[in-house]
C-alpha cells in the first residue's frame, strides 16, 4: 500500500474516468489501473465498480476513497512542515469561506496577494458552514473563513475580527423612524433573515428564539439580496457593517444602529488542529485583517499572529 495508489484511487474518483485520472497524474492508463487493482488484492475488496458509467466507487470503496484523502493531506503537511522550517513564504490554500463574508474580503484580499505574495497560490470555494465544516473534516479544504463560535472539538478557531451588525429599513416600516433601534425590541413579523447566517446554535439576536413563523427566512446566503428583498417588499433585515460601503447613497439611509446590546459577529480563521503551514497560514491572515477597518481586527492576532 503507497500514497501513489493513494493519489491515483482519488484521481479516479475525482474524474470518474480511468483515462483523465492517469492524465492527471501523469502515468499511462495501464500503470494507474495495475496498482489499483494491486491495492483491491491487497485489501480484498472492489474499491470502483467498473461496470458502471461513468464509473462509481462502491460503497466500501468511498470509505477507503474518504482515508486515502486524509492520508494524502497528511502527507502534503509533512512536506509542508519540511517547507515552514525554512520560512518559504510560497505554496498552494484551499480556503472555504462564508457567503455572508465572501464579498467584502474576496476582492481586496486577492489582489493583495498576488501584488506582495505572488508565490501564494489560493483556492477558494464559496459554500454554506455546513459544507466548508465538512471538507476540513476530510481534508479537502485547508482553511476556512467563517464566524464563529462553531463548537467543534476537530477545528481550531483563530479570532481575526469583530464585525457590528446594524438593521436595513424600509423607509415604508415604521421601524424607519426610529433612529436606533433596540436589540430587544426587534419586531419578527417584518423581519427577513437568513436563517444559517443570523440563527445557528440560537445565533446571537434575540429575535432567533422569537421567529417560528414569523419572520420571512432567505435560505440562501446572500446579504445584498436580502438588502433588495427590503427594497421591494417592506420590512427589514440585519446586514453587518462591512455590507455598508456596498449600498448606494439612498440606501444608506435606511441603515440603523442597533444597541442594547450591539450585536456582533466575530469571524475567524479556522482550520484542522494538525494543521502545521503557520507561516502561509499568517500571510493569509494579515492580508485578511489588511482588507477590512483596523479598528474591527482582533488586539491579539495585532500583537502575536498566529502561532501553531
Amino acid at each position: 500500500m503507497t500514497l501513489q495508489q493513494m493519489e491515483y484511487i482519488v484521481a479516479v474518483d475525482k474524474y470518474r474516468h480511468f483515462v483523465k485520472a492517469a492524465e492527471s497524474c501523469n502515468v499511462t492508463q495501464s500503470t494507474l489501473s495495475s496498482l489499483i487493482q494491486k491495492l483491491e488484492a491487497e485489501l480484498d475488496l472492489t474499491i470502483f465498480d467498473r461496470n458502471s458509467h461513468p464509473i462509481k466507487p462502491t460503497l466500501m470503496g468511498e470509505k477507503v476513497i474518504l482515508q486515502a484523502q486524509v492520508l494524502l493531506f497528511h502527507a502534503s503537511q509533512l512536506k509542508e512542515m519540511v517547507l515552514s522550517e525554512k520560512q518559504q513564504e510560497e505554496g498552494s490554500l484551499r480556503m472555504g469561506i462564508a457567503s455572508t463574508i465572501a464579498p467584502y474580503i474576496l476582492p481586496k484580499l486577492f489582489k493583495g496577494l498576488s501584488e506582495k505574495h505572488p508565490s501564494i497560490q489560493l483556492k477558494v470555494e464559496e459554500a454554506r458552514v455546513s459544507t466548508i465544516i465538512q471538507k476540513l473534516e476530510r481534508a479537502e479544504l485547508d482553511v476556512a473563513l467563517l464566524a464563529t463560535p462553531l463548537h467543534h472539538k476537530d477545528l481550531l478557531e483563530i479570532p481575526l475580527y469583530q464585525e457590528k451588525f446594524v438593521a436595513y429599513i424600509s423607509p415604508s416600516d415604521i421601524l424607519h423612524l426610529t433612529p436606533e433601534v433596540n436589540t430587544e425590541q426587534l419586531p419578527t413579523e417584518r423581519l427577513w433573515v437568513l436563517q444559517e447566517a443570523y440563527c445557528p446554535n440560537n445565533g446571537i439576536f434575540s429575535f432567533c428564539n422569537r421567529i417560528k413563523g414569523n419572520a420571512s427566512i432567505y435560505e440562501a446566503g446572500s446579504i445584498e439580496t436580502l438588502v433588495r428583498i427590503v427594497d421591494e417588499n417592506g420590512g427589514y433585515t440585519i446586514i453587518p457593517a462591512l455590507h455598508i460601503p456596498l449600498l448606494n447613497d439612498k440606501q444608506k439611509e435606511r441603515v440603523h444602529p442597533i444597541s442594547n446590546p450591539t450585536p456582533a459577529r466575530e469571524v475567524s480563521v479556522v482550520i484542522r488542529k494538525d494543521f502545521v503551514r503557520e507561516r502561509l497560514l499568517n500571510l493569509l491572515a494579515q492580508g485578511i485583517s489588511e482588507v477590512i477597518p483596523e479598528e474591527m481586527v482582533n488586539e491579539r492576532f495585532k500583537k502575536f499572529g498566529i502561532k501553531l
